[in-house]
């Protein structure tokens, strides 16, 4: 009996078989000999399927034959053999089994064949697979025993309507290598489970803050894993199936990998969450929250320091807590710079194509079942870009490429570089974050209940989320704007006025000409918006545009939040800087991602179980006072060799590519002392931030590091922006310490700062230095990162200091009182630098007890982790904003009772 299902430009071919009546064309039929030839040697399940499927392949005279085999859940098929598909989807190809014409054939248990895939309401594409030129399609069910074992399917260029005769033949096919695959899954060896589990567990961001997933990827190949930067896309792109299996076995990983595997799955599928509790209101409309940047981990290098990281962790923490939330960014191509010194010690940048082949991204599959791809007019033409997928935990973090065909040379390379080119490339990243990233939301059928800006340089976004809502309510612009902005939270990063991106009017107009039209704006109207004073001829500003047009702005700290208000009492005229709305909420860390695994288990063994599961309450870590001061401080020690060793590891590297004398070489191995008091600077060259203050006294510094009974030594990393030539100096006189005599063997400078360096960092120094020049650290994290590692912070009071530093839990520069004369305001931080090093710092770390721990230090580490570590981290964080800002943006608050004014 045959069922056919007539649709427009398509043929929907059902059948039900009658071996009985047919006959057979014995050129296609598989004989019981070739099938026990194929299967000789059943070791080797994944060789013999591919030895069915080429066979096939070849009898029925097509370009594709793969089989899908299902998974232990029965709920989801995996690619097991293809001769036709991408061999690198093996083991990787997923899919449930209401998904696709694949799914279809399982789902119904009967054979399905379609002329034109593509317009098959069932059809789903699969870009990794390499599908695009095939357009017939022919599956039948692998049926051993009356139990579905899988599906076989059968692919041709040309369209091509399948016969009952070939229907008939296929199925029987089917039914002689069914048991070959029913015994294969019952050994449950079909597919090495181990390869496709660490494929999920590679393909999503989880693993980066995940200790033993990330311990799976390092056991495989420590030293490819340390070459390829921590990349398990790349890791598992060099195991081939055989090797992989050996290795797993030689290290007993299957359970490791099982067991990491099930977590990943149960924190996805968890429904109980923090988000659930409380933010149940985004589920159906999440939050979009948008950024320049995002440092979620160094073998994803879209990011370039504190912003990126901060949006990092941000999307991590939202993840955690099962907040709806989604990113939106870019993709950059050659991602930020790579940085090296020459023998000048002058730094150099290197710029290096990122192969998307090894990072866990795939083009974003839109409602019309296609690879998404925007466009945005503007008055010399088209922008378009495709949209990349990445998972982040349960969160989806989409950025987007400009890099596609139909673009200008030009525009192609516009998402090159993060923070590269002039105001031009700027305005064009700029406008296709924002409105490109909000076009390419609708297109996957996502609709935001709140937009998040992570600073001005998405400020577009809120354009086309007006445009939209005029167009979909028939409203005007001014309706639009107070419906729109009550839905928009804007964060404002730094004081400085280089971090606020302003806009010619002529290019603004060349840019966002089409878009002031659509909002039936004039070019004085519109450019207004992004003007303080509305009248003046000012540049067009971000984040005055941000601050206009949303409900919910903010600083990230106290003293930011003032210093704010401040800079931009002008936008509210009439209001008293007290009265300005812009408040603030303090920014955090993700602990995951920046406690190290040893610090981890110690707070397993003090703080309880699940207590990272509750890292914002503060009660969770009183429990550090139970730990014994031995057991802190050998931990801390552990990690404080560890970070040497990575030092030395790295200039000797560096050194070794100048050309460098190999007693240069020898004396790098050597370089730096476990024993020495350890400080450590690692951020953005930037002049503000002042790399160069403990530089203030030559002498007194040299005195310190070479004091051989109490010695002193630094570790510093950073890069300078490419065009910032005074912040390339302060490098470049920092860097040269490791030339000067006093000063070899105590300074080191690290090239090429990113997360890793930066983990590193953080996890061993005893130290963490800031001194910027107050109040231009709006916030500061790395410090943060530092508490969680037991070390502590000796900074100028800015940023998240101002509000931490309680006299006990770390050291302080100044009395966060500043000058009017910068000078006079440079050289007092630098004197009082030197003294709380000599007086505080030196005397605490180096006064030792008979069994040579430093109570007095260790006490302050235990302090600066109990007051700190709830506070200051990306859980709290983000619960702020779900609370203060995303609940009530989205309309779900119970109770609003504002007092008459």
């Amino acid at each position: 009996m045959e069922t056919r299902l007539d649709r427009p430009n398509e043929i929907v071919q059902e059948v039900v078989q009658d071996h009985a009546a047919c006959s057979l064309d014995a050129s296609h039929v598989l004989t019981w000999e070739e099938i026990a030839h194929l299967t000789a040697d059943p070791s080797k399940p994944a060789e013999t399927l591919m030895n069915v499927v080429a066979l096939i392949a070849r009898r029925f005279g097509v370009d594709v034959c793969s089989a899908y085999l299902l998974e232990p859940d029965r709920a989801n098929l995996v690619l097991a053999a293809t001769l036709g598909l991408r061999q690198e989807c093996i083991g990787k190809l997923r899919m449930s089994v209401n998904e696709g014409l694949v799914g279809l054939v399982a789902e119904q248990v009967r054979p399905v064949a379609v002329e034109q895939v593509r317009n098959h309401p069932r059809f789903k594409y699969f870009s990794e697979a390499g599908e695009d030129a095939y357009q017939s399609f022919l599956g039948v069910p692998l049926i051993d025993r009356g139990v579905l074992q899988g599906v076989l399917v059968i692919q041709t260029v040309a369209a091509r309507v399948f016969p009952e005769n070939e229907i008939r033949l296929l199925t029987e096919a089917a039914k002689r290598v069914a048991p070959v695959v029913s015994e294969a899954r019952t050994l449950d060896r079909f597919i090495a489970p181990a390869q496709e589990r660490l494929w999920a567990l590679a393909r999503n961001l989880w693993w980066s803050w995940d200790h033993d997933s990330a311990g799976l990827f390092h056991d495989l190949d420590p030293l490819r894993w340390s070459q390829l930067n921590h990349s398990p896309v790349s890791l598992l792109n060099e195991f081939p199936l055989e090797k992989l299996e050996a290795r797993a076995t030689e290290l007993a990983l299957h359970s490791r990998i099982n067991y990491a595997y099930r977590r990943l799955r149960e924190y996805q599928d968890a429904e109980r969450t923090w988000g659930a509790r409380h933010a149940g209101v985004l589920r159906p409309r999440p939050v979009a929250y948008f950024s320049a940047e995002f440092g979620v981990h160094e073998s994803l290098p879209v990011y370039s320091g504190g912003l990126g990281v901060l949006a990092g962790d941000h999307i991590k923490s939202a993840s955690d807590l099962g907040i709806p939330l989604v990113g939106v960014g870019l993709f950059y191509g050659q991602g930020y710079f790579r940085q090296r010194l020459d023998r000048d010690c002058w730094q150099r940048e290197e710029y290096l194509e990122t192969d998307v082949n090894q990072l866990p991204m795939e083009a974003a599959i839109g409602k019309n079942g296609r690879p998404v791809v925007v466009q945005v007019d503007t008055r010399h033409g088209s922008i378009r870009a495709k949209v990349w997928r990445v998972k982040v935990g349960r969160c989806d973090l989409l950025l987007l490429d400009s890099d596609v065909e139909g673009n200008t040379p030009e525009d192609r390379h516009m998402t090159s570089r993060l923070y590269g080119g002039d105001g031009r490339v700027r305005v064009h990243q700029e406008l296709l974050l924002g409105v490109g990233g909000l076009r390419a939301l609708k297109a996957l059928g996502i609709t935001p209940g709140v937009l998040h800006l992570n600073e001005g340089h998405s400020g577009f976004a809120v354009l086309e989320a007006i445009r939209q809502r005029m167009e979909d309510e028939g409203i005007g612009f001014e309706k639009a704007v107070p419906r729109v902005a009550r839905e928009v939270v804007f964060t404002s990063h730094t004081p400085v006025p280089a971090g606020h991106d302003r806009f010619d009017a002529d290019l603004v107009e060349e840019h966002l000409g089409p878009m002031r039209e659509a909002l039936g704006l004039s070019r004085e109207g519109f450019m207004a918006l992004g003007r303080e004073n509305p009248e003046s001829d000012e540049r067009f500003c971000m984040t005055v545009l941000g601050l206009r047009l949303s409900r919910r702005a903010n600083a990230v700290s106290s003293l930011h939040g003032e210093v704010s208000r401040a800079m931009w009492t002008g936008l509210y005229p009439g209001k008293q800087e007290d009265a300005v709305p812009i408040g603030h909420i303090t920014n955090g860390v993700h602990v995951p991602s920046w406690l190290a695994p040893q610090m981890f288990r110690l707070y397993d063994r003090h703080l309880g179980t699940g207590w990272h599961l509750r890292s914002s309450e503060a009660k969770i870590w009183d429990g550090i006072d139970n730990v014994d001061d031995g057991e802190l401080w050998e931990t801390h020690f552990n990690l404080k060799s560890r970070l040497i060793e990575f030092v030395r590891r790295r200039a000797v590297k560096q050194a070794a590519r100048r050309e460098e004398p190999r007693g240069v070489l020898q004396q790098l191995e050597r370089v730096l002392s476990p024993d020495a008091l350890t400080i450590g600077f690692a951020r953005r060259f930037a002049t503000y931030k002042r790399a160069n203050l403990i530089l203030a006294d030559i002498e007194k510094i040299a005195s310190m590091v070479n004091d051989p009974t109490r010695p002193v030594q630094f570790v510093f990393a950073g890069k300078a922006h490419p065009l910032d030539e005074p912040g390339k100096r302060v490098l470049q006189q920092i860097a040269q310490l490791m030339r000067d005599p006093q000063f070899s063997d105590k300074f080191v400078f690290v090239e090429d700062y990113d997360i890793n360096v930066g983990r590193h960092f953080v996890q061993g120094v005893d130290v963490w230095l800031n001194n910027p020049r107050r109040p231009l650290e709006a916030s500061g994290t790395s410090g943060q990162k530092v508490v969680l590692n037991g070390g502590l912070n000796l900074s100028v009071l800015d940023g998240w200091w101002a509000e931490a530093y309680d006299g006990m839990n770390g050291f302080a520069i100044g009395d966060g009182r500043t000058h009017s004369d910068m000078n006079v305001h440079d050289a007092r931080d630098g004197e009082d630098l030197l003294r709380v090093l000599r007086e505080e710092v030196i005397p605490l770390y180096y006064q030792r007890d008979r069994d040579g721990l430093p109570r007095g230090w260790i006490q302050r580490m235990k302090r600066t982790i109990r007051t700190l570590g709830w506070r200051f981290n990306a859980d709290r964080m983000v619960m702020d904003y779900t609370l203060k800002c995303y609940v009530p943006a989205a309309g779900g608050t119970s109770s609003d009772l504002r007092p008459k004014l």
